[in-house]
């Protein structure tokens, strides 16, 4: 029999790639105390930090022919490249979690379901509440759209009736079509939904190819060298969207290993040798402590020293729609 990859271990689960960070005994997690610390978050937004949903509306439609990036909140995310419009780990959901249960949404999706455009391409990333949405996945509009999902999360899709299902390992490719292919590849974090499914399905990182530029969507993930070596094998890339926000549980733990900081972000994204980087995942749920706005805050101060220019690392409004071409201008 061939050996199977370091991520896939005897008992059918998986794990982070070798020499990513595990978590130390000095772990003291209290579902209570978390409760108590994220009910005292202040939830408010500035009031230009969501954009009007007809705005939104208006501007889908005037870019309709062009390739743009648009931003729905959390890691939801339309990219429109071509003929094909993306979305990745559509939340619609006013909670992450169970019924009714999990983070509730301190901020609306710019758009309803039903308002999207066709969708083409549906990337998962992963199995959390936060980003595998399964109210989301069974009202979705589009079930003929092409799926990519990491291994065993297929059944999720096609028992909801989804007709063109894919399960990834990591560096697994698909083409999509002459202009865009998109490869499953590694990230430092973990998977559950249950108690008994702790690492059943795999998580990991889309790196979408178009024409002559490159995208890397994040997982959820936190640093590891694992993105030293893909920095040398598929960068440099064009733009990285990653996650920058959920890292704050001080004092039940110091930090944690699977959501980076603004900074592991920006240390993450000089890894792969990224032209410009797109903070996400803040702003929608309370998932940690910090305080909401913060995450963007650190994010373009801390820029220059990952030799990075202020103006290469960004994060949108909530609704935001951006051409492609002025999000990669290296001007």
């Amino acid at each position: 029999m061939d050996k199977k990859p370091y991520h896939h271990l005897p008992d059918g689960s998986f794990r982070n790639p070798e020499g990513s960070p595990v978590h130390t005994n000095k772990v003291n997690f209290s579902y209570r105390f978390f409760k108590k610390k994220t009910r005292e978050i202040d939830r408010n937004v500035p009031s230009d930090f969501i954009i009007n949903k007809q705005t939104v509306l208006e501007n889908l439609n005037k870019y309709k022919l062009d390739d743009y990036i648009a931003w729905i909140g959390h890691a939801t995310y339309l990219i429109k490249l071509g003929k094909t419009t993306i979305i990745t780990d559509p939340v619609f959901s006013k909670n992450a979690g169970p019924l009714i249960f999990g983070p509730k949404r301190f901020t609306k999706p710019a758009l309803n379901l039903d308002e999207l455009p066709k969708i083409d391409l549906f990337l998962l990333t992963h199995n959390h509440y936060d980003h595998q949405d399964m109210r989301t996945i069974k009202k979705f509009p589009y079930k003929n759209t092409k799926v990519l999902v990491p291994l065993n999360l297929g059944k999720y899709f096609t028992k909801n009736n989804y007709k063109d299902v894919n399960e990834l390992d990591w560096y697994d490719c698909v083409v999509i079509n002459e202009n865009l292919k998109v490869t499953f590849l590694p990230a430092v974090h973990w998977s559950k939904r249950s108690l008994t499914d702790t690492n059943k399905t795999l998580w990991g990182n889309f790196l979408i190819e178009y024409k002559n530029k490159k995208i890397l969507f994040a997982c959820d993930t936190g640093y590891g060298n694992i993105y030293k070596e893909l920095g040398e094998k598929f960068g440099p890339v064009d733009l990285t969207m990653i996650n920058i926000g959920a890292y704050d549980f001080k004092p039940m733990f110091d930090k944690s290993i699977y959501h980076t900081t603004p900074e592991e972000a920006l240390n993450v994204a000089k890894d792969l040798k990224s032209k410009k980087v797109l903070g996400m995942h803040w702003g929608t749920f309370v998932l940690s402590f910090e305080p909401i706005m913060e995450p963007p805050k650190r994010f373009k101060e801390n820029a220059e020293n990952y030799g990075f220019r202020k103006n290469d690392v960004f994060t949108f409004k909530i609704g935001e729609v951006s051409l492609l071409k002025k999000l990669l201008s290296y001007s």
